[in-house]
């Protein structure tokens, strides 16, 4: 398989779910009353963002720990 080859299938793939993502947060900024900039959910997407482009590996994983709670171990009680 050429180096390539996985990225060459992904490609489009990825170029959609980005448009896709950019085009929710026009339509989020257009919307009446927006304040999704002061919103701390904002700040988490940014950082989530961030590191799917850092270069670092298990960047699902690390993206996920963004969105997680700490764990709480006594979670239970």
């Amino acid at each position: 398989m050429a180096d390539n080859a996985m990225f060459d299938r992904e490609y489009f793939e990825i170029r959609h779910r980005l448009l896709d993502i950019g085009a929710a947060l026009d339509r989020i900024h257009r919307a009446d009353g927006n304040s999704a900039d002061s919103d701390p959910r904002m700040d988490i997407l940014r950082q989530a963002s961030v590191i799917l482009f850092d270069g670092r590996p298990n960047r699902a994983e690390r993206a996920q720990m963004v969105f997680s709670d700490d764990y709480d171990p006594s979670w239970r009680k």
